[in-house]
């Protein structure tokens, strides 16, 4: 019978410390029935993503004991980032990558926000599958107001918002002043982390490109995207969290952002995927760019060797 594998992309809110993030990653490659794929730190965002590729069991005991050493050693009263957060591990998503069902996904990701409250009493959000309202399916409603904005919200019970915004397990309804709040969620699919490079140094030009670009402000439904200037190199940036890169592939989003680039008279000077990416949204960029007609991913000689 075919093992069952599960993709998480967990971050948590520290992406400057060597040594913290090191001990935190050290937690899941401890353990055996996982595979940690990559450790991505972030030093503007101040956050880290880790990719994890596990079966079920171990992959949860991995999880639990990563929150756990975040917890420990990441306070949110001090942490401060660019990048939106609420909590020390921040957000947990999990998504069915091979042989196993969205269903048993949301079941396992329920399993881990119960388990984490229990033992270390931390306030959980549920998004995605397992949100309880609509709102909070989405991860950007949750973080509205960031940590500093979220908690002193939840300190007034009689704010029209409470009760659409109070965590789904928590001691008291407000946020841990250390640990703040953790997301918990499962998924069909995981963000894709793509950034667009532009040869200029007007951030205006990138955050209206952006505003373009994501869904809210009328771009793809499935694409969240801001401006931003990383400090390490020349130009700006359109960075995109691609959220469906099936239903929005991402040579559409690339060709988009040129066109609009066009328009300031700036050229576009590449691309940059952040982490991995699955070979299918790749493979739609190959099919789109060089027209192939009839083309096979069994072609690729190295999907045999994937189980």
């Amino acid at each position: 019978m075919s093992k069952k594998y599960i993709l998480a992309v967990p971050n948590f809110s520290d992406g400057r410390r060597k040594d913290v993030i090191d001990q935190i990653a050290d937690e899941v490659r401890k353990v055996e029935g996982v595979k940690l794929i990559s450790v991505e730190p972030e030093y503007d965002f101040n956050r880290t993503v880790l990719t994890i590729i596990g079966e079920p069991e171990p992959l949860k005991e991995a999880l639990i004991n990563m929150a756990s050493k975040s917890y420990e050693l990441i306070d949110m009263r001090e942490q401060k980032g660019t990048h939106p957060r609420i909590g020390a591990q921040d957000t947990i998503p999990i998504f069915p990558l091979s042989n196993i069902s969205l269903e048993e996904c949301v079941k396992l990701a329920e399993e881990i926000g119960h388990e984490l409250f229990n033992k270390f009493k931390v306030p959980i959000y549920f998004s995605g599958a397992n949100a309880r309202t609509d709102e909070k399916k989405s991860i950007s409603f949750i973080r509205k107001g960031q940590y500093e904005g979220l908690k002193e919200l939840l300190k007034d019970k009689d704010n029209p918002e409470y009760e659409l915004r109070k965590p789904d397990l928590s001691v008291d309804g407000q946020l841990d002043e250390k640990l703040g709040a953790t997301i918990v969620s499962a998924d069909l699919e995981g963000l894709t982390a793509f950034n667009v490079f532009l040869a200029t140094e007007d951030i205006s030009i990138a955050k209206e490109i952006a505003k373009a670009v994501r869904g809210p402000s009328g771009g793809f439904s499935t694409v969240r995207a801001v401006g931003i200037k990383f400090p390490e190199r020349s130009g700006v940036v359109v960075s995109m969290n691609m959220f469906d890169c099936n239903q929005t592939p991402l040579y559409r989003t690339f060709e988009f952002v040129k066109q609009e680039a066009k328009k300031y008279g700036v050229i576009v000077t590449g691309s940059e995927i952040v982490g991995p990416v699955k070979l299918d949204h790749m493979l739609n960029n190959l099919y789109y760019y060089m027209g192939l007609q009839g083309f096979r991913k069994d072609q690729i000689l190295e999907t045999h060797l994937i189980e």
